[in-house]
């Protein structure tokens, strides 16, 4: 089966519960999830180079995605929950009534069964209803398929089978006489289309119609040039030995295949079930993998292929045919990609080109979820998908226009309250007089942007708001430090600092004195600001989830800045700082059970590892201009290789002592925004923050 109808998870990635001219930004302008991590080009082989000019995106300039003026009503109208409830009530119905399932007719299938004799002997059609069909659906031009597509493989297996099946019991001669005419005069088309459009088992099943024609006494041309390769590929494919290993693309058949394997294997790896990549060595030899025993790499479909490649990135520590997987099937679908040949032998879909496009350059733990789910909003083609198997089909319930209508507003009615978190920033940011520090409320966007394509849900506007104020105050207070706003900026100054901050828990900052820094308004400034952001987190939380925080968050903060203070690096320990900010203002959990479980410290060394390399390469990057230790950088990447699949592993593998799967599950967000920062380049991010939170669907 093509990965498409799994790419639901895209279109559904709801918020309900269930190149561009030169731009005002410098080059070395700080984008991260932290707005302090700076932009350099990406790593090697592990970040794949990005030139946002050459993906032809449409321009974006900063003053055409922001306005100065904070206007929350137009993002208060966007809402439009009764709009939304009247399409989960109609895809509840129908996801309700559809049993095993649903297609849309076929001439093929209609022709097979109009052969079908009365078991009782009587010598006519047991079905005869069918010949009725075939009567009343034939095309205008004599052919017999699903009438909107035209594909000459397609409408000649129709067209040859409703021949068959009319000449067979000696009906609507006229209708036969027509489908018998164009018939022939369509067979050369067979050989100027794309082999990746011949409908599935074609190779198999048109001989044997065509073997069927002939004992009728049907005229056609049996011996034409066109039809010799079709016997060819039938001779091949009848000698084939099929693997007894990985998943079948129906329950009751027994062929088994890397498509559904593939996607199988991702799904339930991400779920938590403990499942083996050794099931892909069942479609592999010589370093090339193949859908079904036997097949050449010719002749592989590109949906098959595009879901190995994605189960190939959630791999665990030693899943070297996962590596070999990742490496086939990144070349194989560059080499289609550069070829403009990104068609596949199981589906007519919308922009099959553009969902393969955004995953090679985007890969998971690249990708944030909110950019994806735009994208495939776009690329879903809902009613149009066609289905190709013996001939060609329609799956209402997988895809149809009910269900994009649905993601259309969904996405919408999130994007809509997300402006208004927007606002809410904006107003924050100016009341607390951040501008004075030096960083712009173009990097709080940045942040704030990171943040809601990250978790975007509207319940969990609090975590949201946490993690972009967390982020954006990091990077506040360290780059007063190092950009000299605050001087002299050494180990003694920040020390100062964190004492104040600790001290102010319990006094006003107006009843400190004798400090160093009681001269120093913007330090104290600071101090002011990030306590009372703080305390409005935990004011907030505690309204929401009746469960006092403040220590708890006062505690993470203080954790962060005895780093900052030992090492002068923002970086070192921030991807905890944030990952802490998330779960507390969640209301699940108190500090003491975040840290007290056995799993917790390992799983923050491992994303503080990641993370903090991920920072260090753009630094390292941007300060030598791209000249630079090739040797370092390649141990370095290795490192977050390995670091990244033994954080995966402990993520997504359940264990009998284990942790809340949504807590740990916050490590592996977190991170994957470090890795998009460390991949995208800042033209792209401003065109994809138009899309995600300015710009409605359509």
């Amino acid at each position: 089966m093509s990965s498409h109808s799994f790419n639901l998870c895209h279109l559904f990635r709801c918020s309900s519960p269930i190149p561009p001219p030169p731009i005002s930004f410098p080059y070395n302008h700080q984008l991260t999830p932290f707005a302090g991590m700076h932009l350099a080009p990406p790593m090697q082989s592990y970040i794949q180079p990005q030139h946002s000019r050459s993906q032809g995106l449409p321009v974006v300039k900063w003053n055409e995605i922001v306005d100065d003026a904070i206007i929350e009503m137009e993002a208060f109208e966007d809402l439009k929950p009764n709009k939304i409830k009247e399409h989960v009530d109609n895809i509840k119905s129908m996801l309700g009534s559809m049993g095993d399932g649903e297609i849309s007719c076929s001439a093929y299938d209609t022709a097979w069964v109009a052969l079908i004799e009365d078991v009782n002997g009587s010598g006519s059609p047991q079905f005869p209803c069918t010949l009725q069909w075939i009567a009343n659906n034939q095309l205008p031009d004599g052919s017999w398929s699903d009438g909107h597509v035209f594909l000459a493989h397609d409408r000649l297996i129709n067209t040859l089978a409703c021949v068959v099946a009319l000449k067979t019991w000696n009906v609507h001669r006229d209708k036969y006489e027509k489908g018998v005419s164009f018939f022939k005069d369509n067979i050369s088309k067979l050989g100027d289309e794309s082999a990746e459009h011949m409908p599935i088992g074609f190779e198999v099943a048109f001989p044997s119609l065509l073997d069927i024609a002939r004992t009728l006494n049907i005229e056609v041309p049996y011996d034409c040039p066109e039809f010799h390769h079709i016997y060819e590929q039938r001779d091949l494919k009848l000698t084939r030995h099929w693997t007894e290993e990985g998943i079948c693309w129906a329950r009751n058949t027994r062929v088994h295949n890397i498509d559904d394997t593939a996607m199988g294997f991702r799904l339930l790896r991400l779920h938590g079930y403990d499942v083996s990549a050794d099931v892909f060595r069942h479609f592999e030899k010589g370093g090339e993998f193949f859908c079904f025993a036997g097949q050449s790499n010719s002749n592989q479909a590109v949906t098959g292929i595009f879901n190995l490649y994605r189960a190939s990135q959630v791999r665990f520590p030693g899943d070297k045919i996962l590596e070999d997987a990742d490496r086939f099937s990144t070349s194989f679908l560059r080499q289609k990609q550069a070829a403009h040949q990104l068609l596949d032998k199981w589906i007519i879909t919308k922009d099959l080109p553009g969902e393969v496009g955004y995953a090679l350059r985007f890969p998971w733990h690249a990708s944030l979820p909110r950019v994806e789910t735009r994208f495939y909003i776009e690329q879903y083609g809902g009613e149009d998908d066609v289905w190709i198997g013996k001939t060609l089909y329609r799956m209402p319930y997988v895809n149809n226009n009910a269900y994009l209508e649905l993601a259309k507003l969904d996405f919408n009615n999130c994007q809509a309250l997300h402006k208004m978190e927007w606002n809410s920033m904006q107003k924050w940011y100016s009341e607390m007089g951040l501008g004075v520090s030096g960083v712009s409320r173009r990097s709080l966007l940045l942040t704030y942007f990171t943040a809601a394509a990250s978790i975007f849900e509207p319940e969990r506007s609090l975590e949201r708001l946490a993690w972009a104020k967390t982020a954006f105050l990091v990077e506040t207070i360290a780059s007063s430090f190092d950009n000299g706003i605050i001087k002299p900026t050494d180990h003694e100054l920040r020390e100062t600092f964190v004492q104040v901050f600790t001290s102010s828990a319990d006094a006003p900052l107006s009843h400190i004195s004798g400090r160093k820094l009681d001269s120093i308004k913007t330090t104290l400034k600071l101090i002011d600001t990030s306590i009372r952001t703080l305390n409005q987190l935990s004011l907030d939380a505690l309204v929401v989830h009746g469960r006092d925080i403040s220590r708890s968050i006062r505690h993470a903060w203080e954790k962060w800045m005895l780093k900052w203070v030992d090492e002068g690096d923002r970086h070192r320990g921030v991807a905890e700082l944030v990952v802490q900010m998330i779960n507390l203002t969640s209301g699940y959990w108190s500090m003491e059970e975040l840290m007290s479980h056995p799993q917790y410290e390992r799983l923050s060394d491992l994303t503080n590892i990641v993370c903090h390399h991920l920072c260090y390469y753009q630094k390292q990057k941007v300060q030598d201009k791209g000249c630079f230790d090739n040797t370092d950088t390649e141990q370095r990447t290795q490192e977050i290789e390995s670091t990244k699949q033994e954080l995966d592993q402990l993520v997504l593998q359940n264990s009998s002592d284990d942790m809340d799967s949504e807590f740990k599950q916050t490590f592996l967000t977190v991170a994957q925004s470090f890795y998009y920062a460390a991949h995208c380049d800042l033209e792209t991010t401003i065109y994809y923050i138009a899309k995600v939170l300015f710009e409605k669907v359509q």
